[in-house]
């Protein structure tokens, strides 16, 4: 006798409603991630923040993202996927103000960080909620691609809105951005979203959480300190206890059975080779578009719209080098395509050492060759990680895929921005010998303290400042370059054999296993013990 499987239920209107609502904080979190950039010399300019300050600003977001992001997750697992986003984005809306009106710079860092805690539960509570509501596969797959599309699009508008916001209003602006948004959700979310919730999950792993966020931002620490104000006990001793609690994070997670990061993953080789070439790849990316913005508007004096409208052309080649990644890895397999992508970015990095102050074309012909190189890597290297990994574990794979990312990010603005800004110092010292007051710590205090000069003098100062920062770009451009170049010697040696799996199967092996169990008509709160693959589920009206 034949059995046949019934089929999943296909979504509704009010699914695809609700996706609409999942996709609008993705979208805005991409767009928050470009505008700072925009923004951060404002806020140096009103909030008087110094160089290291202004990286805290823009790096600690991603550190928390990346330390919460897992036992979010897992957090999102035992309360309710739906709760845990409203709580969220509740927390996420609240920080916004705290952020956008900061009156100091240690204020804002702390805003960042809670807006990082907050951001830790959008991101996995809407992709979770999406695999809960779309049960076909096919729709599931467009409901997937939209989401992926909503994070594109807000990087791509990003410059351009963020750079309206500053030309009308104050810096400030640029965070508000997100309270309408956090108000929408939560108004409609509850009625448009299912509660999913899994009794099964595993523990909450605060501890390993707390030792990873312990290791990175103590090194994180030191390195700036080490860049602003040379060897130093603080700065040893920072980096020191960071190690140490890097040790710690590495013995727990072996002794643990469900383990925030599962250190078996790293025995395989096309894994372990993904992660690497995925997170220095956007460490370069997230720390030379920090300099690249702030020499387009600092040094050649655009205006935030003008900045964001020649940033465009960037995002969109990203966009492009990702949908023409899966094409061309069908032609010379993805580990090839992957150092190819590597190659192509080094090249960008190398048209960015040719920068010159009044050379605007070249700043932007290398940021889109840039973008167009790393947009294939991105794609291709997290869906690597995830069909390397064994089926069981491609949900742990995929959070490891996306702590890498971001992690990267933050990491690459921390390092890069710290080398920048030490270059420029010491160039600024070689070639400026008077009186430069702010601008002796960073770029953004150059106009301030050429007010306070004679003519002739102020135009000396800026003169010099603006050289200097140039040949810190031109430092940290070669450095990404010679970084581009390995990742691509390793890329095409140790993914060679990378498994070619498309990635619609990838993020479906990635997700839950009972993604099948969504309902079609908004189902209410649901656990595993009350699941059942294929049948309809009351409507939660």
């Amino acid at each position: 006798m034949e059995t046949r499987t019934a089929a999943p239920p296909r979504a509704g209107r009010r699914e695809w409603i609700g996706l609409a609502v999942l996709a609008l904080p993705t979208l805005l979190l991409a767009l928050d991630l470009s505008v700072l950039y925009l923004a951060l010399p404002h806020i140096s300019d009103d909030l008087g923040a110094d160089s290291v300050q202004q990286l805290w600003i823009t790096d600690i977001y991603g550190f928390m993202v990346a330390g919460f992001l897992v036992t979010m997750g897992t957090l999102g697992d035992r309360v309710g996927r739906r709760r845990l986003l409203m709580t969220g984005a509740a927390a996420f809306g609240v920080a916004s103000l705290l952020a956008a009106y900061a009156p100091t710079a240690e204020t804002l860092i702390a805003a960042r960080a809670l807006l990082g805690v907050a951001g830790a539960t959008l991101a996995p509570s809407t992709l979770a909620l999406i695999r809960n509501m779309f049960a076909d596969e096919r729709q599931r797959t467009t409901a997937v691609a939209v989401w992926v599309s909503c994070f594109m699009g807000g990087a791509a508008i990003g410059p351009v809105v963020g750079g309206l916001l500053l030309e009308a209003f104050w810096w400030g602006s640029v965070f508000l951005l997100a309270v309408p948004v956090m108000v929408l959700l939560l108004a409609v979310g509850p009625w448009l979203l299912p509660e999913y919730r899994d009794d099964s999950a595993g523990r909450l792993d605060l501890p390993s959480t707390l030792l990873f966020l312990a290791t990175a931002l103590p090194v994180v620490y030191g390195l700036k300190e080490l860049t602003r104000n040379g060897p130093g006990v603080v700065a040893i001793l920072a980096i020191v206890a960071g190690l140490a609690f890097g040790a710690a994070f590495v013995r727990r997670q072996g002794g643990l059975d469900t383990p925030l990061l599962d250190l078996r993953l790293f025995r395989r080789r096309a894994f372990t080779a993904a992660l690497v070439v995925l997170m220095f790849a956007v460490a370069t990316q997230g720390g030379i578009m920090l300099v690249v913005t702030q020499q387009m508007q600092i040094v050649e004096g655009l205006s935030p719209v003008a900045t964001g409208l020649w940033l465009m052309p960037g995002s969109l080649a990203m966009v492009a080098g990702s949908l023409l990644a899966p094409h061309a890895a069908r032609l010379l397999r993805p580990g090839p395509t992957v150092a190819a992508g590597m190659a192509v970015t080094a090249i960008g990095y190398l048209l960015l050492t040719r920068a010159v102050p009044g050379g605007l074309p070249v700043l932007v012909a290398g940021a889109v060759v840039v973008f167009f190189g790393i947009g294939p890597v991105a794609s291709l290297t997290q869906n690597l990680i995830v069909s390397s990994a064994p089926p069981a574990k491609a949900g742990s794979a995929a959070s490891v895929s996306q702590t890498g990312g971001d992690f990267g990010i933050a990491l690459g603005v921390a390092v890069f921005g710290s080398i920048a800004a030490l270059v420029y110092r010491h160039a600024l010292a070689d070639t400026y010998r008077g009186p430069a007051g702010p601008a002796a710590d960073s770029i953004a205090g150059a106009a301030p303290a050429a007010r306070d000069l004679p003519a002739e003098r102020s135009d000396e100062l800026l003169s010099a400042a603006h050289a200097a920062f140039t040949s810190g770009l031109h430092v940290v451009a070669a450095f990404a370059a010679l970084l581009c170049l390995a990742l691509a010697v390793l890329a095409a040696y140790a993914l060679r054999q990378a498994p070619e799996e498309a990635p619609e199967a990838a993020a479906s092996e990635a997700a839950p296993d009972t993604a099948q169990e969504a309902g079609q008509d908004g189902p209410p709160e649901r656990t595993i013990e009350d699941a059942r693959p294929a049948g309809r589920v009351p409507s939660s009206d």
